[in-house]
């Protein structure tokens, strides 16, 4: 398989690289950040998806077998960059994924999405943060209603608040899940899994700990 994944130095996406090897390309804005993907056994390409058009991408994405959007504006930016990045740049990669005829897209969004946030909601529980919070939950949301008006064989992830602790291999995963934690190892097997097994094709699956291995969890999905 070959498979693009946007943000491709995040934290994540860096998990996922290493799972993935060579099959994976990741895609970084800063060139300072090449090395560090390809020290997973990845490949690594400079593209700014805030400034890029979708012919750039599309030439990217070209013989690819999936994408997966694991970009984010990040700790410390602002509303306006929860949309141009976590909202418009998932837009920009879906449209250059079927202007190159890749069908398979994940996309990585967050626990929370689809309803508005809650005063205080912020896992980050920074003070003053929620305008913030509820701008990143909003294109969150956005993104996802993009991706599922599309023709993409398409598989949105919300994980629950990301943790750096080492994964287990045992989650839950399903349309609905209470709120919890999941760490980012177990986020990218997960991911991964989807793509190897085609699995949670057309699903909004969310994603905390559990006491289901990986596998079984990916073999279980309707």
């Amino acid at each position: 398989m070959r498979i693009i994944i946007a943000g491709g130095h995040g934290k994540i996406a860096l998990r996922l690289e290493r799972l993935l090897g060579g099959q994976a390309l990741g895609l970084v804005r800063n060139p300072a950040h090449l090395a560090d993907v390809q020290a997973t056994g990845a490949r690594a390409a400079l593209c700014d998806l805030e400034r890029a058009d979708v012919e750039e991408v599309a030439e990217l994405l070209e013989g690819a077998d999936a994408a997966v959007f694991a970009a984010g504006a990040g700790l410390g930016s602002g509303a306006a960059r929860k949309d141009t990045v976590d909202r418009a740049a998932s837009a920009l990669l879906a449209d250059a994924a079927e202007r190159a005829g890749v069908r398979r897209f994940v996309q990585i969004s967050s626990m929370g999405a689809g309803k508005p946030a809650r005063p205080g909601s912020d896992p980050g529980g920074d003070p003053g943060s929620d305008e913030v919070w509820a701008a990143y939950l909003k294109a969150k949301t956005e993104a996802e209603e993009d991706l599922r008006r599309r023709d993409l064989d398409w598989t949105i992830l919300r994980p629950g608040s990301l943790t750096d602790e080492p994964g287990t291999g045992r989650v839950l995963l399903a349309p609905g899940a209470p709120r919890g934690s999941v760490p980012r190892d177990d986020v990218a097997a997960v991911i991964a899994a989807l793509l190897q097994e085609a699995a949670g094709i057309g699903r909004v699956l969310e994603l905390v700990s559990g006491g289901t291995p990986i596998p079984d969890a990916i073999r279980a999905l309707p």
